[in-house]
C-alpha cells in the first residue's frame, strides 16, 4: 500500500539566487514536498519506527536549504536526492521550491520550480 505523505508551505529565509544581492540580501521561500512512500505497517501498527518522522523529513528540507544556491532547480534536486538517501521507503518525491516576490522587475508573487520524479 502506498501512502502520499504531505509537508506544505514550508517557510525558509534562506539565501538562493544568481544575483550577488540575493545571496548577500537573502528572501522567503515556500517548499511544498509530496512523498509516497511504503508505509503500510503503520496503518496497523500505529507506531513511528513504521513510517516516516516528518520533523526528520522537515530537518532534511532545512538543511538543504541553508546550503546557498544559485538556481532552484538546483536547491530541488539536492531535497530529492537528500530524502532518498535518508528514507529508504520513499519511492516517489514532488517538490515545488518557490521564491517569493523575485527581483526581476515584475509584480510577480513568487517564482518555483516543481521536480516530480
Amino acid at each position: 500500500m502506498k501512502v502520499q505523505i504531505e509537508l506544505d508551505s514550508m517557510n525558509f529565509y534562506a539565501f538562493h539566487g544568481v544575483a550577488p544581492q540575493e545571496r548577500t540580501v537573502g528572501n522567503t521561500f515556500i517548499v511544498d514536498l509530496l512523498l509516497t512512500a511504503d508505509v503500510e505497517a503503520a496503518t496497523v501498527s500505529d507506531n513511528l519506527d513504521d513510517t516516516i518522522n516528518y520533523a526528520e523529513v522537515y530537518a532534511v528540507v532545512k538543511q538543504e536549504m541553508d546550503r546557498p544556491s544559485l538556481l532552484l532547480e538546483a536547491i530541488a534536486g539536492r531535497i530529492v536526492a537528500a530524502l532518498h538517501k535518508e528514507f529508504s521507503r520513499i519511492m516517489k518525491v514532488r517538490v515545488k521550491v518557490a521564491k517569493l516576490n523575485p527581483p526581476f522587475g515584475g509584480d510577480v508573487r513568487s517564482a518555483a520550480v516543481i521536480l516530480e520524479e
